[in-house]
């Protein structure tokens, strides 16, 4: 079943201008990728309106993987696999398998559902409300670092409610204007939200760097060691 856009949020107002603005390119790629799919991105040719002239951080000067990434959010098309680390795009319906169709409010009524239940408490009116699945054991007191899209924090709004912590990810705020770094990434102990720090690979001379760091990151060592051998980095510097 396709996703229906709600407009919601910016980045899906956008998204729609974008197809609109580029419904030959859209057919285009719909039409190669029935015609001789799965393929590659780069094996698409680029037929989008208002091409770059710098290369964008995530799509280059092309908009094939932009308009790729929109069709997939859309249901249009699938990743299928990889070829040499790459992905494989193809028609979504070859690949997914076929389902009824859900009304839209019972669709939305089953993600809320699934979503309460998978992060296990959620703010209503009355305040929290935890799911009955939802476990009381201890918390393991261990230190690791979250993803800026970790699903503990995915919901910046929901996490500031739930553990007073105001968390964004800065990459895209101008240099001057960040409060922290450009990727820094939560320090989750235990079952608080203790601080914040800033690593970085430097893959030429394989070293973790912290480039910097907030609140209490004096338990950090364990968390940067798995970090360093999960990235095959083989020095952390602290500075």
């Amino acid at each position: 079943m396709r996703r229906r856009v709600m407009g919601a949020y910016a980045w899906e107002r956008r998204s729609t201008e974008f197809l609109e603005a580029n419904a030959r390119f859209k057919r285009h790629v719909l039409r190669e990728l029935d015609r001789n799919g799965p393929l590659l991105s780069r094996e698409l040719a680029d037929h989008s309106q208002d091409r770059r002239e710098e290369a964008h951080p995530w799509w280059g000067t092309r908009n094939v993987s932009l308009m790729l990434e929109i069709l997939n959010a859309r249901g249009f098309v699938a990743v299928v696999g990889r070829r040499n680390g790459h992905r494989l795009w193809d028609l979504a319906e070859r690949t997914y398998p076929e389902v009824d169709n859900v009304p839209l409010r019972d669709a939305n009524r089953t993600l809320a559902r699934k979503r309460f239940r998978a992060l296990g408490v959620r703010l209503t009116r009355q305040g929290w409300e935890a799911h009955p699945d939802a476990s009381d054991s201890p918390v393991p007191d261990r230190v690791t670092f979250l993803s800026p899209f970790d699903r503990l924090i995915h919901d910046r709004d929901r996490a500031e409610a739930l553990f007073d912590f105001r968390y964004r990810l800065e990459m895209y705020v101008p240099k001057a204007k960040r409060e922290y770094g450009y990727y820094v990434l939560p320090i989750l102990e235990g079952d608080r939200l203790v601080g914040r720090i800033e690593p970085r690979l430097d893959r030429k001379t394989k070293t973790l760097e912290v480039l910097g760091a907030w609140g209490d990151a004096s338990r950090t060592d364990e968390a940067l060691a798995s970090l360093a051998a999960f990235l095959g980095a083989e020095r952390i510097d602290r500075r």
